[in-house]
């Protein structure tokens, strides 16, 4: 299970964190102080990432970031409240690899990890241990347990957003075809079938992997395998 630090001296905002990671299957503990953070890593098992307060009341975020990438290979995410294009270089410059404000929500800091754990080759797990596919709304991307992935279509994105989305539900055949279908266009049974007909394909060709679309005979699809929608 990957680990995720969590440094920051606000309890509520700290806990509140901790507890959301922990529930989206990662290993996710808390510290309020850098002498903390500098125990933690001292103990030879460094987090895969930390989440790092700039303001802490014994030590400089910035400073700190510094000091972690100059001795650990961990992913540096700078939660601050400061919206400033001079802190955000700052953060870059003394090694964070994503720079994010304190009103991001929970859902975007874990996207976050997620992305930075993809982009650094150190996912390796979603909810309980099992790999999630990841469905990106921004590039209209599936990503596979095994990293592969597969861009989609629009039509592709809008049916797929609405099964992952839906956490293992079935899906009825209707809401599909409404969500599916592009303004003033005749879209039916026939041509859902034959959208998912091609996606499973595109899927096991590009990843090797079986398809988790699943139909339920009479009512729809189902995705049954994890998923994230970011």
């Amino acid at each position: 299970m990957t680990s995720i630090l969590v440094v920051e001296d606000e309890p509520r905002l700290r806990a509140d964190l901790v507890d959301f990671l922990t529930l989206s299957g990662f290993a996710a503990t808390g510290v309020a102080a850098a002498r903390d953070l500098r125990r933690v890593l001292a103990d030879g098992d460094p987090p895969a990432v930390v989440v790092l307060d700039v303001g802490l009341p014994d030590g400089n975020g910035f400073d700190l970031a510094a000091e972690i990438r100059s001795s650990h290979d961990c992913g540096i995410i700078m939660l601050t409240a400061l919206d400033d294009s001079v802190d955000r270089i700052r953060g870059f410059d003394s090694g964070a690899d994503i720079y994010l404000v304190k009103d991001s929500t929970l859902r975007e800091i874990e996207a976050a990890i997620r992305s930075l754990l993809r982009r650094t080759g150190r996912a390796s797990g979603g909810a309980n241990g099992v790999d999630r596919w990841v469905l990106n709304g921004a590039d209209w991307l599936l990503t596979a347990p095994n990293r592969h992935t597969i861009k989609l279509t629009a039509t592709e994105f809008a049916f797929l957003n609405l099964l992952c989305g839906r956490s293992g539900e079935v899906c009825a055949r209707d809401e599909l075809i409404a969500i599916a279908a592009r303004p003033r266009s005749h879209f039916d049974d026939r041509h859902l079938d034959a959208v998912v007909s091609r996606l499973r394909r595109k899927i096991e060709r590009r990843t090797n992997l079986s398809t988790p679309i699943k139909v339920v005979y009479g009512v729809g699809y189902t995705f049954t395998a994890p998923a994230l929608v970011e």
